[in-house]
């Protein structure tokens, strides 16, 4: 898996369809070759307190933002037929899912690799295994965490580093 594309999410509440930003980090033959950026309009439409003050957006970003099918239609094809790595997948790969079903859009179905439980199985000495811990590991310093795309950064780092460690182990059959 030399090509991959990280991906990562910031959410405006509770709500998983409520993306407010992404961040897209394509790699190619283990090289960054295009980092994306945008703000999305979220659906529902409002910033509880807890979510602004962990990303720092509100309405005053996004209100003139496009919404998540503009969004992801210029995404879209930059990402298509890539595994998508996300740090703690779970989330990422469900604030997705939630989008496609909030605006009736059809799902394709992609494949993601968590970095979070590739880590705790293969870096079981680690204090944690949250995105900067792991992150500071691997050689990255991830001084905007909850930036959508340096955190979308920091997942490409850790598992580019998981792949060089799993080429370099022939005992590392699966990560």
């Amino acid at each position: 898996m030399e090509d991959f594309a990280a991906i990562d999410f910031e959410t405006a509440n509770r709500s998983m369809s409520s993306i407010c930003s992404v961040g897209v980090v394509i790699m190619r033959n283990g090289t960054i070759t295009e980092r994306i950026y945008r703000l999305v309009k979220p659906l529902p439409n409002f910033y509880e307190y807890w979510n602004t003050r962990v990303h720092g957006l509100s309405r005053y970003h996004t209100d003139a933002a496009d919404l998540f099918p503009e969004v992801w239609a210029e995404i879209a094809p930059k990402i298509d037929g890539l595994t998508l790595v996300a740090h703690n997948s779970q989330f990422d790969e469900g604030c997705l899912k939630e989008a496609f079903r909030v605006f009736d859009l059809l799902y394709p179905d992609f494949e993601f690799f968590c970095t979070y439980r590739a880590s705790r199985r293969v870096w079981k000495h680690l204090p944690n295994h949250r995105l900067p811990t792991v992150a500071a590991y691997c050689g990255f310093n991830l001084d905007n965490h909850h930036n959508a795309l340096a955190d979308a950064e920091a997942a490409a780092k850790i598992c580019t580093t998981l792949l060089q460690l799993h080429n370099e182990n022939s005992g590392l059959r699966k990560i």
